[in-house]
């Protein structure tokens, strides 16, 4: 089925969720999550797909993955069962964990807000290692810096999950992409999700124009970190 948009535009069922708790709640609540919000992103995610997939010239897209609603609470001092948001992304197609691989599409919606993003979310030891090097690398690095540049005129932000306090060793510490080689990774967000665009199935071609626009980093990293 195409998708038609969310149960709603301002994602409720996850802020009860937050209040709620408790297995029960949640299995009271089941259809409503899985036909309101877990279908749905399902959908979302193989639309887009089919929507980027020529904008990536050089790389290969994967299936769309879901992520489990279900928090792991081995090693958490939180024991609450479950997320307060859904998420689920485009990979490109290498070897590695879901996680550890760039990303043409990362979708988050639920709390504490909703939001879509692309890039290298974790890198492990060998690709950052790559990465590095083509920061430092004087003809990769300012094509980065290129790219960086004309997503931020568009409204994107570009962070990382961590970094670190100082330059690795082995580079200059003045180095003029200092600040990318302190990443541990290094995505895009897009701008802010347009009001009430939750509930809709213009969110599809919002996306894809904005995961259009992000190819270009999306695959400077894939070739960065090989």
């Amino acid at each position: 089925m195409p998708f038609i948009g969310f149960a709603d535009a301002d994602a409720k069922f996850f802020r009860a969720l937050a209040k709620h708790q408790s297995r029960d709640w949640f299995l009271a609540h089941k259809d409503e999550f899985e036909e309101g919000w877990q279908r749905p992103l399902k959908e979302l995610l193989s639309e887009v797909h089919a929507g980027v997939d020529r904008a990536f010239d050089h790389s290969e897209l994967d299936a769309p993955k879901i992520f489990r609603i279900f928090r792991d609470v081995r090693f958490s001092k939180d024991k609450s069962p479950y997320k307060t948001h859904l998420g689920g992304l485009i990979p490109t197609k290498r070897k590695g964990k879901i996680t550890e691989v760039p990303m043409a599409l990362y979708f988050h919606v639920g709390q504490p807000k909703s939001f879509a993003a692309a890039g290298h979310y974790m890198m492990d030891a060998r690709n950052l290692a790559g990465f590095r090097a083509a920061v430092a690398d004087d003809a990769r690095g300012r094509e980065l810096e290129k790219i960086l540049k004309a997503l931020t005129k568009k409204g994107f932000s570009v962070d990382s999950h961590d970094s670190y306090k100082r330059v690795p060793k082995g580079f200059d510490p003045e180095h003029p992409r200092a600040e990318h080689l302190k990443r541990k990774g290094l995505t895009v967000g897009f701008p802010e999700l347009p009001k009430g665009i939750l509930a809709s199935p213009k969110l599809v071609p919002w996306l894809v124009t904005q995961a259009k626009a992000a190819a270009p980093l999306v695959e400077w990293l894939v070739f960065a970190t090989l």
